[in-house]
């Protein structure tokens, strides 16, 4: 249905002309606490890239597991960092995002780098993709805002590669009116896919679905939610091919 936001548990057709899926995982470290599950996160589900949120950047080990650290934000209190595996891709480019701050980010400290984007290229396939892992405004945002947020920093992503197939991950913010947001995406060419299950358990009543993934030229097979660990966001893990 038009608008609405589709959530995924069954993978569709795979289409592997361009060298098989990529795995993707997105974890909320909720402050760094989940910090020291990295490298079990990466053994047990094998990702070839990881994108996170709310982590110590200045902390964050240069690898995950077997996979390497290519780039993090640098101005946020807590931000945003992304490893890939470089035995099957190699980074191109990466660039982080600024864009308009909250009220939360005014009062607090700045978190205005909102997302972090990276150029790879699948060494076998040799062709390039976009992958970023974002972090929207807090609640006390209003979600008109996250929505300019997430457009603006689209915007610039593609600065990365235009045209390139693109996938964007992580802590959206947005548990209610997603069949607005979904709309949204659609308007600036992507299509929001929900996780299989609830990703976010702190608070009774703010309880849903936080993490998504958003695509433009990937075909999303699964967006399946991984077991807790210490943060109140549970992992996703988004098998996707670039079309």
């Amino acid at each position: 249905m038009p608008g609405r936001t589709r959530r995924h548990t069954q993978p569709e057709e795979s289409a592997r002309e361009y060298g098989g899926p990529v795995r993707i995982i997105s974890y909320n470290l909720r402050k760094h606490r989940a910090a020291h599950e990295l490298d079990d996160l990466v053994a047990g589900h094998d990702p070839d890239v990881l994108c996170l949120q709310e982590g110590d950047t200045a902390s964050l080990p240069e690898r995950a597991g077997d996979l390497v650290l290519a780039h993090t934000t640098q101005r946020n209190r807590l931000g945003l960092a992304i490893y890939y595996r470089e035995s099957d891709f190699k980074l191109v480019d990466s660039a982080t995002v600024s864009v308009k701050k909250s009220l939360h980010d005014h009062v607090l400290r700045p978190a205005h780098e909102r997302l972090l984007g990276v150029r790879l290229r699948d060494i076998d396939a040799g062709r390039d993709f976009l992958i970023a892992s974002l972090h929207a405004a807090p609640l006390t945002a209003r979600n008109a805002l996250r929505r300019d947020q997430i457009r603006a920093a689209l915007a610039e992503l593609s600065e990365l590669g235009w045209g390139l197939p693109q996938l964007i991950v992580g802590d959206f913010n947005y548990p209610v009116f997603k069949e607005r947001l979904s709309e949204h995406m659609r308007d600036v060419g992507y299509e929001l896919v929900m996780s299989d299950q609830h990703t976010y358990t702190r608070y009774r009543v703010f309880r849903g679905f936080y993490d998504f993934a958003a695509a433009s030229g990937f075909i999303v097979e699964t967006v399946r939610t991984l077991p807790q660990g210490e943060s109140d966001h549970l992992p996703i893990l988004v098998t996707a091919h670039p079309k």
